[in-house]
């Protein structure tokens, strides 16, 4: 049995000189090239799920940012409460599915405040739009993708969320869908 690299040199050999001879793939080698296929696609339908507990930050971080309903969110008015900040999109599946657990950790727990930065190209008339349909207890504000806050690193996905502790330091971040109980949960182990 000719082994998948050498079947796949040899094709490559044969196309350069204008001509492709075929291979006889046996049922193994089949099998093989259809399971590394399927798992390919199988990895990339997954969506990235990451938590990582973060270091202490010796600072507290410092974000002010002007909120959807014409507000202000002020990061340092939170001051003893944990802040979830989630970053999100209107086109995120993932993060449109995590909208209710967010909005329910908010409007169910006082000592944690939930801001939700939009991450995208998007006009303040269509997100109120989107919110119409999918309405949240918790302030809202769009983010400059090109310009984004520097208190946060710029999401390596969506959603991205972090969990700073009533000091205003980073406690955990998770990449991909989180969910109320794994918000309580951090915020419990920690002594909140």
């Amino acid at each position: 049995m000719t082994p998948l690299p050498q079947i796949a040199l040899n094709l490559q050999c044969s196309a350069r000189l204008g001509r492709v001879e075929s291979a006889r793939l046996q049922p193994r080698g089949i099998l093989a090239v259809a399971l590394l296929l399927l798992a390919g696609v199988a990895a990339s339908a997954l969506p990235a799920r990451v938590a990582e507990s973060a270091p202490a930050e010796a600072e507290a971080i410092e974000l002010t940012l002007p909120t959807l309903d014409h507000g202000v969110f002020d990061l340092s008015q939170q001051r003893g409460r944990w802040v979830v900040v989630n970053y999100w999109a209107t086109w995120c599946a993932p993060c449109r599915k995590e909208m209710p657990e967010l909005d329910a950790l908010h409007r169910e727990r006082e000592d944690v405040e939930v801001l939700g930065l939009a991450f995208e190209e998007i006009e303040p008339a269509d997100m109120r739009g989107f919110l119409a349909d999918r309405p949240v207890s918790y302030p809202i504000a769009i983010v400059d993708v090109y310009s984004p806050p520097a208190a946060f690193e710029v999401p390596r996905g969506m959603p991205m969320t972090y969990l700073l502790d009533p000091q205003g330091r980073i406690a955990h971040r998770w990449l991909g869908p989180v969910t109320k109980a794994e918000i309580e949960a951090r915020v419990a182990g920690s002594g909140g």
